[in-house]
């Protein structure tokens, strides 16, 4: 070999070499599920989310069934398709900013264990134009079952809390057991694989714990429900809303007839308002609430929007527990009790009914009439009997 053909050979090498490298590296970024931008839905591992423009001149004509916000009919078109999804999210200070619940359309929140909340966001009309990531995704807890049959919903979570055969877990606190006694759409992640969900460490901007890092993508758990049969109708041609019960909507109150400013303000366990405090601020030009959390914007990473909500309803239960070696805990959630409606800048006493657990619980005025909600995102906040709430 002379000296050109060793030099262009040299070349050759080495331009494969980095092809083969560049190769590989991009590989391990697809499959770490690293993000560019700290994990934003459209630059995700997952390749995106599909979606489609929604032109702002189309009027919102069509109400979502879940919370009543008005949306098109290409929309509604969309949504009609599928059934809606629950997704158990955790709450953890390490695990702050969360993604995905600014696009849900009810929010669920209630202590997992240790005073530490979690909540379960129901997914519906507000992912028909666009889907989102959903992270951080965590174990099923027994008490947010009694919501999931309201909606005949999707249930995606990372285990759980007792299988039927563990007796190291409480008969009462066996969520993966129920989930098969109740005949729950199970979405259980240890059942799904990437790109649906992976663990993504490089989600924030600092290292977390391995359990803070499990993203689900909320339009590929909808296409791997319907491979499995689940479409707005189940395996049996059931649709999901054949007994499902709307709440009663209205529009916003007229600005004469607001509350001028109000902020609620609780955490459901005493000393630990540092971090799991939270406080709703009204904000009367939008008139929405919006949410503090641990003293600081509640933001959704994904959109770097603070959350808010339309109408928020804390429910009122009896908290039960820990009831086992796991410190796990109950609330009688089936039943019916007191509780607080903040809507329009003012506060209402209601009361709460749910008699079967998979009856649709009922948000009742001082007179046992259903109250109208405001149209758009709902929180209820579930807390212990007892529990001060401030406003």
């Amino acid at each position: 070999m002379n000296k050109q053909q060793f030099i262009a050979t040299g070349i050759v090498g080495l331009a494969l070499y980095l092809i083969a490298t560049g190769i590989s590296y991009g590989v391990f970024r697809l499959t770490s599920g690293s993000l560019s931008q700290k994990g934003k839905s459209n630059q995700t591992a997952s390749g995106g989310q599909s979606h489609f423009v929604i032109d702002p001149s189309i009027p919102r004509t069509e109400s979502c069934p879940i919370n009543g916000m008005m949306y098109t009919k290409q929309e509604r078109e969309k949504w009609e398709k599928v059934r809606p999804l629950a997704v158990m999210i955790e709450n953890h200070a390490e695990s702050r900013p969360q993604s995905g619940l600014s696009r849900a359309d009810v929010v669920y929140e209630a202590v997992a264990e240790g005073g530490i909340s979690r909540f379960m966001a129901i997914f519906y009309c507000g992912i028909a134009a666009q889907g989102t990531n959903v992270a951080p995704v965590r174990s099923a807890r027994t008490y947010f079952l009694p919501w999931v049959l309201e909606y005949d919903a999707l249930y995606n979570h990372v285990g759980g809390a007792g299988r039927c055969n563990d007796p190291t877990v409480d008969e009462r606190a066996k969520a993966l057991c129920q989930i098969d006694t109740y005949k729950i759409k199970d979405m259980d992640q240890f059942g799904i694989s990437f790109p649906t969900c992976f663990r993504n460490y490089d989600r924030l901007d600092h290292p977390v714990a391995t359990e803070h890092t499990m993203v689900c993508v909320t339009d590929k758990l909808l296409k791997l429900a319907s491979e499995r049969g689940w479409t707005n109708v189940d395996a049996k041609g059931v649709s999901w809303d054949k007994n499902f019960e709307k709440w009663k909507f209205k529009d916003d109150a007229k600005e004469s007839d607001r509350g001028a400013s109000l902020s609620a303000k609780f955490v459901a366990w005493k000393g630990y308002e540092a971090e799991y405090g939270v406080r709703w601020d009204y904000d009367p030009k939008q008139n929405r609430f919006l949410r503090m959390n641990g003293g600081v914007p509640h933001l959704d990473l994904e959109t770097n929007e603070q959350l808010w909500a339309k109408t928020v309803i804390i429910q009122f239960a009896k908290e039960i527990g820990p009831v086992d070696e796991h410190a796990h805990l109950l609330y009688n959630n089936v039943g019916k009790g007191d509780g607080l409606l903040f809507t329009d800048g003012k506060v209402v006493d209601i009361t709460w009914s749910k008699p079967m657990r998979t009856d649709r619980t009922q948000i009742l005025d001082a007179s046992g009439r259903e109250v109208s909600l405001n149209r758009g995102p709902l929180w209820i906040e579930l807390l212990p009997i007892g529990t001060p709430v401030s406003y």
